[in-house]
């Protein structure tokens, strides 16, 4: 995986995030949250990792299986309790195309299987350091 990095700048919340790759994000803090919306906020960015890792992988394994399958249309909303300490995810999923049950069934399992799912799923450990 590439080295992601972050610099914050002189706008007060804005941040510059680059991957050892050369990609470019821009996060930012919603105005309510005193930041000028300049960017996704984290949540967003949370979000959209899982949005985009499963659009991904459906069209991967579509793509394999050379079903007839037009588009792919994925709404992520992501929800945080912090008094409960609990987090969700809603996940919608909207294929257009020619799939028949037994496909969208094996489609939300692959759906549940993407790669940022499983770690959104599973025991997460942060290592930090601070220099």
């Amino acid at each position: 995986m590439n080295t992601i990095a972050a610099k914050i700048d002189t706008r007060l919340y804005r941040t510059e995030i680059t991957s050892s790759s050369g990609n470019v994000v821009i996060a930012d803090e919603p105005q309510e949250m005193g930041g000028k919306n300049l960017g996704f906020s984290p949540s967003e960015l949370l979000a959209s990792s899982l949005a985009s890792c499963t659009l991904i992988t459906l069209r991967m394994y579509i793509n394999r299986k050379q079903w007839n399958v037009e588009e792919i249309n994925i709404k992520v909303d992501f929800e945080r309790d912090s008094e409960q300490n609990v987090s969700l995810f809603t996940r919608k999923i909207e294929i257009v195309g020619e799939v028949d049950e037994k496909q969208r069934q094996r489609l939300e399992t692959i759906a549940n299987s993407c790669p940022i799912h499983k770690t959104l799923t599973h025991s997460i450990e942060i290592k930090t350091t601070l220099f």
